[in-house]
């Protein structure tokens, strides 16, 4: 098995997780969370890009880190959750590796976002509304992804060797 492979979903949706579990499987595979990798550039929580720069700011550098990690192969990415709605991230990432999309419904999502403070996009007064909202704008692209796993009621277990059995279908 020598593909790559990237995880797009919301905030919270498990990508980071999945992804490190999986390159637990794979020991062959190099983890990548994006976030991760700006925050280590830039000296910077993602929180303090938003709050000190600007989103618009923390996107390009965002987009700078795609195109940074999506070469070679044997590469787990987990990107962050708006990153997916940039037209040019999505083609470099769908052409890149297979793309699984981490979906979880919005209850799910709230509940783990309700335990994690540093999440930029959604310090308001309601974030169970922004959330929604974000939800509904950013689902047509996560839609487009090479396969779509629910994982509302998977554990991360079930999930992990979804994506796997996927890929090795895929790679026979």
């Amino acid at each position: 098995m020598n593909h790559n492979i990237v995880l797009v979903g919301m905030p919270c949706s498990g990508k980071t997780t999945i992804g490190s579990l999986l390159a637990e499987k794979l020991p062959i595979y190099t983890f990548i969370d994006t976030d991760a990798v700006i925050e280590k550039t830039s000296g910077l929580k993602i929180y303090e890009i938003f709050s000190k720069y600007s989103e618009d700011y923390f996107r390009k550098l965002e987009y700078d880190t795609i195109k940074l990690v999506c070469t070679g192969k044997n590469k787990i990415i987990s990107i962050g959750g708006g990153a997916f709605e940039n037209p040019d991230n999505r083609a470099t990432l769908l052409n890149f590796g297979k793309v699984f999309y981490l979906k979880s419904d919005l209850d799910v999502l709230y509940y783990r976002l309700s335990e994690d403070s540093a999440r930029p996009l959604l310090q308001t007064e309601n974030p169970r509304e922004v959330l929604s909202k974000l939800l509904k704008k950013r689902e047509e692209n996560y839609q487009k992804a090479h396969c779509i796993i629910d994982t509302s009621s998977l554990s991360e277990e079930e999930t992990v060797n979804f994506i796997l059995g996927s890929i090795n279908a895929t790679n026979s």
